[in-house]
């Protein structure tokens, strides 16, 4: 059950805040509501960390979830706390008085109304409960009443589950493909294989955000779209590996593998294969300006090629409305 607590660095703001218009008013109380209503049914109080103790829980957590080399730390519990005093965005999930969950943002440009959100994870004992979830509701309702309109962030496109979480589950927009992003990372997660990742932004108070954060998941239906025309430009074959196909439909279907993070562990080989087919395939329709309407939980990216000029773009059965891991 949700407590007062749960809400820390959220409500105070929302009450001492008189100068925003109504609508602005009602978007924050709406994001608080739906963050304070995630929390609870995860099973855990969300609130902002500030405490050193607690800084350094959130720096032991990400270390055990990713498991650094020494030599290449994460979040160190000074940075942490740095990120705190200037007013920057750092969230924990508690079950009880254990750290489960943590998120690490930052403003961006004054201009542009946003924050980066770096990185999140949750523990191995809480997986399955929702805790990212709630974690990503209490930072919208943050930014939201900082006067943020849009987070940032980046994943992993071949991590399956993440694409569902970020794409379906949140509703945010992919935005730009980074080949290797990070150059080499050496951590458990990471360790030799490239750092290609999707940059997404979330809109903070559009119409699909709103309904994803009542738990509407609007997934693309990659078999309707296969029927209405959509070609399929990167497939997977029995075996798991990728198969390149065809490139000039307006509709286009990507896959990804299953489980790359199993892959990467069983066959080396075979993972590196997935991360150059979808660096090529993905990354270049991206750079000529197609854009993701949507991912299927099968596993497949719907892409909608730009139209020609002055012809009507159709998506192939991607819901037009339908658009947590972030760094690693």
């Amino acid at each position: 059950m949700t407590t007062p607590q749960s809400t820390a660095g959220i409500r105070p703001v929302l009450e001492d805040n008189h100068g925003p218009s109504d609508a602005t008013h009602r978007a924050v109380a709406g994001a608080v509501a739906q963050a304070e209503a995630a929390a609870e049914a995860a099973g855990v109080q969300v609130r902002g960390v500030s405490r050193r103790q607690e800084l350094d829980a959130v720096h032991d957590l990400f270390n055990f979830i990713w498991q650094p080399d020494p030599t290449s730390p994460l979040m160190t519990g000074e940075l942490l706390r740095a990120l705190v005093k200037s007013g920057n965005y750092v969230g924990g999930a508690f079950d009880g008085d254990e750290l489960v969950g943590a998120c690490v943002g930052f403003w961006g440009a004054p201009a542009d109304e946003s924050v980066h959100s770096h990185i999140a994870g949750v523990s191995n004992a809480a997986r399955g409960r929702s805790v990212g979830f709630a974690l990503k509701l209490h930072q919208r309702a943050w930014s939201l009443q900082r006067g943020a309109t849009v987070i940032s962030w980046t994943y992993d496109p071949l991590v399956r589950r993440n694409a569902y979480f970020n794409l379906v589950k949140l509703a945010a927009q992919p935005a730009e493909y980074l080949p290797d992003f990070y150059g080499g990372v050496h951590d458990r997660i990471n360790a030799g294989d490239d750092t290609d990742r999707l940059l997404v932004n979330w809109r903070l108070d559009h119409e699909p955000v709103r309904a994803a954060c009542t738990g509407e998941a609007r997934p693309a239906d990659a078999r309707a779209a296969r029927l209405a025309g959509a070609s399929v430009a990167l497939d997977r074959s029995g075996e798991e590996a990728p198969v390149l196909g065809a490139l000039d439909a307006p509709c286009l279907l990507v896959a990804v593998p299953s489980d790359i993070e199993r892959l990467r562990l069983t066959s080396a080989g075979l993972a590196k294969d997935w991360r150059s087919a979808l660096r090529d395939v993905l990354g270049t329709l991206m750079a000529e300006g197609a854009r993701i309407t949507g991912f299927d939980r099968g596993g497949w990216y719907v892409l909608q090629r730009p139209a020609p000029s002055g012809a009507d773009a159709v998506d192939a059965g991607a819901p037009h409305a339908s658009t947590a891991e972030e760094k690693r």
